[in-house]
């Protein structure tokens, strides 16, 4: 009966939760030689196993660069509301909290306190609502004055969601363009940066 002792085999070698270390009793009329150089191929299975592993991690490390882990990461992706109130009035405080908007700047300049509300409302369904890109028109009932508003991607700053955004006052066929930012608050509603 012959004893091999594993562990003196196995120095040198990257350990790994499938290589055993031990003593092996071998049948008598075996032959160490034999048991040794089956041991010693087996020996290399979770080398190349190691290998996959690491190379497994390497490919996942590299495509989680291209992702996001948490809501409140870096380019964590929102996505805006489903659907504008009904009827399509937007409330008071709402239109309130965006402190005048893009519209209450010189693009407004000439245009009636409904028109503005309008565009307030407008500028907050292209940032709640809309997708990146997607107008938002309005027209006003009494003269030639109308306008769009086009929303950027979305993205965060801290805890707030945040989104560029263009609105385009027209009267009658020439159009002023003014460019902002805001932020989304808690409540719902959204203030421009300043």
């Amino acid at each position: 009966m012959y004893f091999i002792d594993f562990q003196a085999a196995g120095r040198g070698q990257i350990s790994d939760k499938y290589q055993h270390y031990g003593l092996a009793v071998l049948p008598d009329g075996a032959s160490p030689c034999a048991f040794r150089s089956r041991s010693q191929s087996r020996s290399r299975e979770p080398i190349a196993g190691m290998k996959i592993r690491v190379a497994l991690v390497s490919a996942l490390l590299a495509v989680s660069g291209c992702t996001t882990l948490g809501r409140g990461g870096p380019g964590s992706p929102i996505t805006p509301a489903s659907t504008p109130p009904a009827g399509g009035k937007v409330g008071t405080s709402i239109v309130s909290a965006m402190n005048g908007g893009l519209i209450g700047g010189s693009i407004g300049a000439g245009l009636s306190d409904a028109e503005k509300r309008k565009g307030l409302e407008a500028e907050y369904k292209a940032l709640e609502y809309n997708t990146s890109g997607q107008k938002v028109t309005w027209k006003s009932d009494s003269s030639s004055h109308y306008g769009e508003v086009v929303a950027a991607q979305p993205y965060r700053v801290g805890s707030q969601d945040c989104r560029q955004y263009t609105h385009t006052v027209y009267t009658g066929t020439s159009g002023v363009t003014a460019r902002g930012t805001a932020c989304r608050n808690a409540d719902g509603s959204w203030t421009p940066l300043t």
